[in-house]
C-alpha cells in the first residue's frame, strides 16, 4: 500500500468506488492514511456494512415477549422460562470455504461460536446448512468432504456437540457452495453480556491468539465480490482456525465475565480489531485509541494496517475498569491465553490509531458504522418466472412408481446424512435427547425440566420459482419441524444467502424473499432476533439459488414429552394430517425424477399452517402421538420411507382412505404444505381425531405400522431391507459413481 494516501486503483482493488472513496475524502477533509482505507475498506464492504441489504431488514418483527436482546448485538437472545435465557445466531462462511474448504468451515464454527460467547453464554449446539454442486462432480465432493471435516474437526475439538442442519445438492452451488454455520448458547438470563464500551479511561484488552496475516481481505475483497476464474489465488485470504485456543477461550471468557471483570466484551471476527473496536465504541456512544505496536504479534514486519484488519482466528477484545486488568490478565494466563491492553476508552467519538508514539490514523467511528452507505438497487422481476409459472400445471405419469420411489429415496437431496453426523459428535455434553435424522434436534437445560428444539430450513428451488412464497414456507415448514417434536416455535434467526444485488433480479428476489419471511413471522408469532447477509453469491456470472436459510429455536416445558419421526410399534394407527393437493411445481420428484425445474409452487395458508402447528403440538405434550415427522421434500412417499427406516419397521399404507382424487404420482410426491404424519397406538387413536377436530384440522387413517415391508396400495411394495440400505447408502453411491 501507498506511504502517502490512496491512488484510484488501490481504493478499487480493497473493493471501494469511486463515490464511495468521495465520501472517505468529504469525511475527512483530506486522503486517507494506508491505515484508514484499509478500515473504511473493510467497514463498508458488503460483508460488514450491509449496504444493500439494511433498508430491507427494517422489515423483519424483530419484537415478542421473550426476547431480551434482538438484533444489533452479537447474537439474538431469548427467555426461555426459569431464569435461564438462550443466545443464538447463523453466520455464513461462503466465499472461504469455497477457496479453502476445510478451514473455511472450521473457521465459520469458530466464528459463530464467538458470537455467543461474548453474549455471555456457554455454547451448547452448533447445527450447520450447506449447499453444494452437482455430488458428480469431482470438485464438488472434495469441497463436501473438508467442509465437512472441517465442521466436525473444529466442533468436535471445542466440545460443542453439533446436533442438526441440512445437506443440499444442486448444479446452482457448483461455483459458490454455501456453509452457514448456527449456534446456541445458554446462560442466566440476568447475566446478558453487551458489546457496548463504557467509562472514558477505561483500558481495552485483547486476549486470545497472537496476530498473524492470516483473513486479511476476507471482508473486502473474498465476501463482498463474486467468484472469477483464477479465484482459487485468494486462499491466503482464508483465516486458520485453531479449535484447541478456542475452547481455551471459551472457558477463559466465561470465567472472566462469572466474575465480573468486565464492562463489555467483542469477539474479533470479520474485519478483525477494526470492526470490534469500531463497534464497541459505536454501541457505546464512544472513542477509542488503539495502539498496534502493542498487539501482539505471530509473524514479524506486519505494517499497522495489516494488523488493523488481520482476521486471525480466536481473539475477543474487553473493556475493563483499571483496577481489575491485574484480575483479568491473571485469568487468562490460567487458560494459557496472552491478554494484553491494547488502547483505551476516549470521550470523543473518534477512532485513533497509534503505531507507538506515531498517531497513523484517526477517525470519527461512526463513519465506519452508522454512517456506511446505503443503497437501494433497482428491483426487477426475473423474465423466468414468468415463462415457468403454467409449466407443471400437468399431471406427471409414471410406469413403475415403485423405481421412482427407490430413485428418490436414494437420491442426494434426500438420501440419509448419517455419513455426515457421524463425523460430528452430537452427544458431547450428554444433552441431546432427539438426534440427527429427525425433524429437528432437541437438547435439555440440564437442571431443568425444560428443552429446546432446533431446526435449520430452506427450500431455494421454491424460493428461485416465487421468493415471497418460496420466504414463507421456509419459516413454515421450521415451525413443522420444531412443532413436530412438541416444541413451540420461539423466534428464529436467519441467513439470508443471494448473489450480485446490483443486478435488478437478484435484487427483487432479496425483496420479496424478506417479505416473506417477514408475513410468516408474523403469522406464527416467532421474531427475527438475529441473523446475516451474504451476497455475491455468484461464480462466472451465475449465481446460486437465492437461499434465506432459517435457524428456528422452540421451548420445551418438559423435555420428556417429545415425539419422533420413526414409527413405533406393530398395530399402531397411522393418520395424515392436512389435505393433498396436486402440488408438484418445484417438487423433488420433478426436478430428481424429470429434471423439471417449474413452478408453481405449492400454496401455502398461513392461517392452516400455524393452527396445523398448534395441533400436532397439543397431541404431543398429551401424550397421544407415538410419532410425528412433517412432510416436506419428497412429499407422502418420502414421508412414509423415513418413519419406516427410523423405526426400523415397516407399514402399510391405504390412500383409498383418504377421501382425495388423486393419481398415483400426486397422491405420493406432491409435497402440499402444512401435513404431517403421525402414528398412535391403537387406543389413542381416536382421542387424536377428535383433538384434530377441535382445531378444525382434516385428518385422515391411511394405515398401520407393522411388518417388515413398506406398501403403499397395489402401487408400492418394497422390503424394509431395501427401503433402509436405498436410503442409508445413497449419498455414498452416488460418490462412488465418479
Amino acid at each position: 500500500m501507498s506511504n502517502t494516501g490512496a491512488t484510484a486503483p488501490l481504493y478499487e482493488e480493497l473493493g471501494l468506488t469511486a463515490s464511495e472513496y468521495q465520501m472517505i475524502l468529504e469525511t475527512l477533509g483530506r486522503e486517507p492514511t494506508q491505515v484508514e482505507l484499509a478500515m473504511y475498506s473493510v467497514m463498508w464492504s458488503e460483508h460488514c456494512g450491509y449496504k444493500h441489504s439494511r433498508s430491507m431488514l427494517g422489515r423483519f418483527p424483530t419484537e415478542g415477549e421473550k426476547v431480551l436482546q434482538g438484533p444489533g448485538e452479537n447474537a439474538g437472545v431469548i427467555d426461555v422460562g426459569d431464569g435461564w435465557a438462550v443466545a443464538f445466531k447463523m453466520e455464513s462462511h461462503n466465499h472461504p470455504s469455497a477457496v479453502e474448504p476445510f478451514q473455511g468451515a472450521a473457521t465459520g464454527v469458530g466464528g459463530i461460536v464467538r458470537d455467543i460467547i461474548a453474549m455471555g453464554a456457554r455454547p451448547i449446539a452448533l447445527l450447520d446448512s450447506l449447499r453444494f454442486g452437482s455430488l458428480e462432480s469431482p470438485r464438488v465432493q472434495h469441497l463436501f468432504e473438508e467442509a465437512v471435516a472441517g465442521i466436525g474437526g473444529y466442533g468436535n475439538c471445542i466440545g460443542v456437540p453439533t446436533v442438526g442442519g441440512e445437506l443440499f445438492f444442486d448444479p446452482s452451488y457448483e461455483g459458490n457452495c454455501l456453509v452457514n454455520a448456527m449456534c446456541i448458547g445458554l446462560l442466566r438470563a440476568d447475566q446478558l453480556t453487551s458489546a457496548a464500551a463504557a467509562g472514558v479511561g477505561n483500558p481495552v484488552i485483547l486476549f486470545g491468539s497472537r496476530t498473524g496475516r492470516d483473513g486479511i481481505g476476507g471482508a473486502s475483497v473474498l465476501a463482498s465480490q463474486e467468484f472469477k476464474e483464477g479465484d482459487e489465488e485468494k486462499r491466503p485470504s482464508v483465516q486458520v482456525g485453531d479449535p484447541f485456543t478456542e475452547k481455551l477461550l471459551i472457558e477463559a471468557s466465561l470465567e472472566l465475565l462469572d466474575k465480573e471483570l468486565l464492562v463489555a466484551l467483542q469477539d474479533l471476527g470479520a474485519a478483525g480489531l477494526t470492526s470490534s473496536a469500531a463497534e464497541m465504541a459505536s454501541l457505546g456512544g464512544m472513542g477509542i485509541e488503539l495502539d498496534v505496536a502493542a498487539v501482539p504479534l505471530r509473524e514479524s514486519g506486519m505494517e499497522p494496517w495489516e494488523v488493523m484488519i488481520s482476521e486471525s482466528q480466536e481473539r475477543m477484545l474487553a473493556v475493563v475498569t483499571p483496577e481489575k486488568v491485574a484480575a483479568v490478565t491473571e485469568v487468562c494466563e490460567k487458560w494459557g491465553l496472552t491478554a494484553t491492553q491494547v488502547g483505551v476508552l476516549i470521550e470523543d467519538s473518534e477512532f485513533v490509531i497509534n503505531d507507538g508514539s506515531d498517531e497513523v490514523g484517526r477517525i470519527p467511528v461512526l463513519s465506519l458504522t452508522d454512517d456506511c452507505p446505503k443503497y437501494q438497487p433497482e428491483s426487477k422481476k426475473p423474465d423466468y418466472i414468468e415463462a415457468s409459472v403454467p409449466s407443471v400445471a400437468t399431471v406427471f405419469s409414471s410406469d413403475s412408481v415403485e423405481d421412482e420411489l427407490l430413485d428418490l429415496l436414494g437420491s442426494p437431496n434426500i438420501a440419509s446424512k448419517r455419513s455426515v453426523w457421524d463425523q460430528y459428535d452430537h452427544m458431547v455434553m450428554t444433552n441431546t435427547t432427539v438426534l440427527p435424522g429427525h425433524d429437528a434436534a432437541v437438547i435439555r437445560l440440564k437442571g431443568t425440566d425444560r428443552g429446546l428444539a432446533m431446526t435449520s430450513d430452506c427450500n431455494s428451488r421454491y424460493v428461485y420459482l416465487d421468493p415471497l412464497k418460496g420466504g414463507m414456507i421456509a419459516v413454515a415448514e421450521a415451525a413443522r419441524n420444531v412443532s413436530a417434536t412438541g416444541a413451540t416455535p420461539a423466534a428464529i434467526t436467519d441467513c439470508l444467502n443471494f448473489g450480485n444485488p446490483e443486478k435488478p433480479e437478484i435484487y427483487w428476489q432479496f425483496k420479496n424473499a424478506i417479505e416473506g419471511i417477514s408475513q410468516a413471522c408474523e403469522a406464527f408469532g416467532v421474531p427475527v432476533v438475529s441473523g446475516n447477509v451474504s451476497f455475491y453469491n455468484e461464480s462466472n456470472g451465475a449465481a446460486i439459488y437465492p437461499t434465506p436459510t432459517i435457524g428456528m429455536v422452540g421451548t420445551l416445558d418438559d423435555v420428556t414429552k417429545t415425539c419422533e419421526s420413526g414409527f413405533r410399534s406393530d398395530g399402531d394407527r397411522i393418520f395424515l394430517v392436512g389435505d393433498t393437493l396436486s402440488e408438484l411445481g418445484g417438487s423433488e420428484y420433478a426436478s430428481h425424477v424429470h429434471n423439471i425445474v417449474e413452478g408453481p409452487i405449492p400454496s401455502l395458508d398461513l392461517g392452516v399452517a400455524k393452527a396445523t402447528c398448534d395441533m400436532v403440538r397439543s397431541a404431543v405434550s398429551s401424550g397421544v402421538l407415538k410419532s410425528a415427522h412433517d412432510l416436506s421434500e419428497g412429499g407422502l412417499a418420502i414421508a412414509v420411507a423415513e418413519s419406516c427406516v427410523n423405526g426400523a419397521i415397516g407399514a402399510k399404507i391405504d390412500l383409498s382412505s383418504s377421501g382425495q382424487e388423486l393419481s398415483i404420482v400426486e397422491s405420493l410426491f406432491s409435497e402440499t404444505q402444512s401435513r404431517f404424519l403421525v402414528s398412535t397406538s391403537q387406543s389413542d387413536g381416536d382421542g387424536f381425531l377428535k383433538l384434530a377436530e377441535e382445531f378444525g384440522i382434516r385428518v385422515a387413517e391411511i394405515g398401520e405400522v407393522g411388518g417388515d415391508a413398506m406398501q403403499i396400495g397395489s402401487a408400492v411394495e418394497l422390503p424394509l431391507d431395501v427401503v433402509c440400505n436405498t436410503y442409508q447408502q445413497g449419498i455414498q453411491k452416488w460418490i462412488q459413481k465418479t
